[in-house]
């Protein structure tokens, strides 16, 4: 079956009318700018969740994303000092963009986005103590996460040993990411931690994944970069 009816593969109408990847991305956005329903986000909250919607392709994520009141603000500024990332897999610090993180503070690299949960030593205690390797990882990452930020996009219980950590031992990241994904712990990890006094973004109930916080991420790099009318 051919892609047209004249019988020529789809790609050549892009062979005809070039168009870049930036291109491509811009006219995303403006199609999601003119098909998007009614929403309460300021225009800064708009492009993190416009991002989040681009990665998707769903608007039904709207009716989920969460700010606190200072998330914008405290992430932006984060990623302007340098602060360390901690990341709970290694997806995320895969799609992490380190030009873009540089785009906002020269001094990032490789070394400031972390993540343990493949560590030997972290593998071995939660093998001792029957423990998922999320938790032990963000027990590891402690000194980085006082002041630093942190992204979950796919343990639930790596969010609630950090919730447990700002709870009883005051570590206070400068903003959190959560997005875990799935079915058991999720959605309790994420109304805990919107329960908290830290800076956040979440996307409430069991979606959530790598990509979306990547995109969060990415999303604010853009505002530290080229800030956007209140």
């Amino acid at each position: 079956m051919t892609g047209t009816i004249s019988g020529k593969a789809l790609i050549h109408a892009l062979y005809d009318r070039p168009m870049s990847g930036q291109a491509i991305e811009e006219r995303s956005f403006q199609l999601i700018d003119e098909e998007v329903p009614a929403h309460g986000f300021s225009p800064k909250q708009w492009v993190v969740v416009r991002r989040m919607i681009h990665t998707v392709a769903d608007f039904g994520l709207i009716d989920a994303i969460r700010f606190s009141p200072d998330a914008l603000e405290a992430g932006t500024g984060a990623l302007r000092s340098g602060r360390p990332i901690y990341v709970d897999s290694s997806m995320i610090r895969s799609g992490l963009s380190l030009p873009r993180l540089r785009s906002v503070c020269s001094g990032y690299c490789e070394e400031d986005v972390v993540c343990h949960v493949a560590d030997g030593d972290v593998a071995k205690e939660a093998k001792e103590k029957g423990l998922p390797r999320s938790l032990f990882a963000v027990r590891k990452a402690i000194p980085m996460l006082d002041r630093g930020i942190a992204v979950f996009g796919n343990a639930p219980v790596a969010l609630m040993e950090l919730n447990r950590l700002i709870m009883e031992e005051q570590v206070r990241p400068s903003l959190v990411v959560a997005m875990p994904v799935g079915f058991v712990h999720v959605v309790e990890s994420k109304e805990e931690l919107m329960t908290l006094d830290v800076p956040y973004v979440a996307v409430a109930g069991r979606r959530g994944g790598s990509t979306l916080a990547v995109s969060v991420l990415h999303a604010l790099c853009s505002l530290a970069s080229n800030p956007v009318s209140a």
